[in-house]
């Protein structure tokens, strides 16, 4: 048997976070994921799915994740049921995260209902300017200070005066 859950969408609100009496950290939340197609009016539906996280990844959600974030969820579906307050059993269907990923950098989140991300802040590394030509201290920082890295608006294909570089195809390795 299989009960195997992958998800991508939209925090409707800020997780919740609590812990249990034993001390262990739960996150809850819930998911809005569009539907792949729209109604007779024309409309994109979307569902509203509940998710609870455990342990230290739910710790990571509440101090990360905020409403309008986009997250990926890998887990289970889990139906479960209590007593309510009026004494009738509620029964709660919800997908246990065993993992939460983060899809668009933390300054970028923020509800953008168009489904798209903040180009350009994703991706450490664009292009690994490592060589130091200015002479210097041979440290492998660039002109910007930073190790190994090129800033996101810099043109990886220009030199120090920001002149286009000519490359050849014979220069290129695919």
């Amino acid at each position: 048997m299989m009960n195997r859950t992958i998800l991508v969408g939209r925090l409707t609100k800020d997780p919740e976070l609590r812990y249990t009496p034993s001390g262990v950290a739960v996150a809850t939340f819930t998911l809005a994921v569009n539907r792949t197609f729209t109604n007779q009016s024309g409309e994109r539906e979307a569902d509203f799915i509940n998710c609870v996280v455990w342990r230290k990844q739910a710790e990571n959600v509440a101090n990360f994740l905020k409403k309008g974030s986009l997250a990926g969820i890998d887990g289970r579906i889990q139906t479960r049921s209590f007593e309510g307050q009026d004494g009738k059993r509620v029964y709660v269907t919800e997908v246990v995260a065993e993992s939460v990923q983060f899809l668009e950098p933390k300054s970028g989140s923020g509800g953008n209902p168009a489904g798209g991300s903040n180009s350009g802040s994703q991706g450490g590394n664009r292009g690994g300017n490592r060589n130091n030509s200015q002479g210097g201290s041979g440290n492998g920082q660039n002109q910007n200070g930073n190790q190994g890295y090129t800033r996101v608006d810099e043109d990886p294909f220009a030199n120090n005066n920001n002149e286009t570089i000519d490359i050849s195809d014979d220069d290129l390795p695919f």
